[in-house]
């Protein structure tokens, strides 16, 4: 357990920066041209630089279904999307949604409303489980994590939080103070005060940890984690889930679940807690919320937290977009209508079957998960995983790399048996070149 505002360490990061790696160097000399170094350079020169953002790998000039293709024409399949490609890459339905709504209403201001939002909070409320059932919207999934701790504060008077090593809420301020990852944490001094810090839990037991600082403050008013580690696709027993649960109601605090990158089918369920039957006070999601064509995010919660009509807890210019309104329910429909539920649970227990197949005969390969079509495949070292990701990468499989040696694999959901055997061949034959 750490202290409030304590600085995590290295190890907690879950993507090494290798923006300066000779493999990267390497993979740019041969796979990029002229006229994308220039690109480069330009982009370079116009952007602040920050780690895993800019500089940039190469140039992208397209991007549908699975794949993303860049200015040389190389296409690579799309197994890390951010997150935001659960119905694949310019859906038909979800660019003639926005295009439609371009030509009836492309704004809405604040103090007035419209119809394709309204329509989106009635359908969130309706697949939202348990009593989750008054919505706010913003543009990112970063915003909508303030607005769940704002929230949180209102309702119980209380300021202290409680959270996981290593997780991800987002990069502002707030997000980061919650937030356990080092590399975007390390050198910004003072973050929010009373934010307490726990081990990513392995077995329903580790709920004491969460239960001691409970009890010990007295006075915390929200828990807030991902139902399962996105990253690393590492899954609490169900047992945990339901332990924290009773501790929450137990001690006044609210329980805030971060399904920014897991909701909308990624695992198999529309959201990933229905899998341990826990339902959050405030649910957060986003990203493949606008289809991966406009941004969108939305805080889910009880209705009876409706209780700040005073306060402002998002207040964003884009609000209630009717833009990303309309991406969002096509995204919907699209995952209804092609079955997308269904898919991620039957494609991804196959893919995490053959997975365990290349385990057997890859040394390298030290540990397989997955829930849906959220898989995780351990490697035995950084290097490895570097390794991997760059042979991948020149033979058209893009995907994350995440705590130093997982294979994060996060393809779209309406992926075909045929491309998905076409990734999984890319990766044998990348693995089959880590000699240890």
């Amino acid at each position: 357990m750490s202290s409030p505002n304590a600085p995590l360490g290295q190890a907690d990061r879950t993507e090494g920066d290798v923006n300066l790696s000779g493999r990267r160097l390497a993979w740019q000399q041969a796979n990029v041209n002229d006229a994308t170094r220039e690109t480069l350079a330009r982009d370079s020169a116009a952007f602040l630089h920050q780690s895993l953002s800019t500089p940039c790998l190469t140039e992208l000039t397209g991007c549908d279904g699975i794949y993303l293709t860049d200015a040389t024409g190389r296409r690579y399949m799309d197994f890390h999307g951010n997150s935001v490609h659960q119905v694949g890459h310019a859906h038909p339905r979800v660019i003639e949604a926005v295009k439609r709504q371009l030509d009836d209403l492309a704004f809405c201001p604040r103090r007035f409303t419209n119809r394709p939002a309204i329509a989106l909070a009635e359908r969130l409320a309706k697949l939202a489980p348990g009593n989750l059932a008054k919505v706010l919207f913003a543009p990112g999934g970063t915003a909508a994590i303030g607005i769940a701790m704002k929230l949180a504060r209102y309702a119980t008077g209380r300021h202290k939080t409680i959270s996981m090593r290593g997780a991800f809420h987002g990069a502002s301020l707030d997000a980061i103070s919650i937030g356990g990852e080092a590399l975007f944490r390390d050198g910004l001094g003072p973050l929010l005060p009373g934010c307490f810090h726990v081990a990513w839990p392995s077995a329903a037991a580790d709920a004491e940890a969460i239960e001691k600082i409970l009890v010990e403050e007295g006075d915390v008013g929200a828990v807030i984690a991902e139902p399962m580690r996105c990253t690393t696709i590492d899954r609490p027993p169900d047992a945990y889930w339901r332990r924290v649960r009773e501790l929450c109601d137990r001690h006044g605090a609210l329980l805030v679940f971060d399904e920014i990158p897991l909701a909308l089918g990624r695992t198999g369920r529309m959201f990933c807690c229905e899998h341990s039957g826990v339902t959050p006070d405030i649910l957060v999601l986003g990203k493949g919320l606008g289809g991966g064509v406009m941004p969108m995010a939305a805080t889910i919660a009880r209705a009876d937290l409706d209780i700040a009509p005073h306060r402002a807890l998002g207040h964003y210019t884009h609000e209630k977009s009717p833009l990303g309104a309309a991406a969002a329910l096509a995204t919907l429909d699209v995952i209804e209508s092609e079955n997308l539920l269904e898919r991620s649970r039957e494609l991804g227990a196959k893919t995490v079957s053959r997975l365990r197949e290349l385990q057997q005969r890859h040394n390298a390969v030290t540990d397989v998960r997955g829930l849906g079509l959220a898989m995780g495949v351990e490697l035995s070292s950084p290097n490895a995983a570097e390794r991997v990701l760059y042979d991948s990468l020149a033979n058209g499989l893009s995907f994350k790399v995440s705590g130093g040696t997982t294979l994060t694999l996060t393809p779209p959901l309406t992926i075909t048996d045929e491309q998905m055997a076409d990734a999984l061949a890319i990766l044998d034959t990348a693995l089959s070149k880590v000699k240890l």
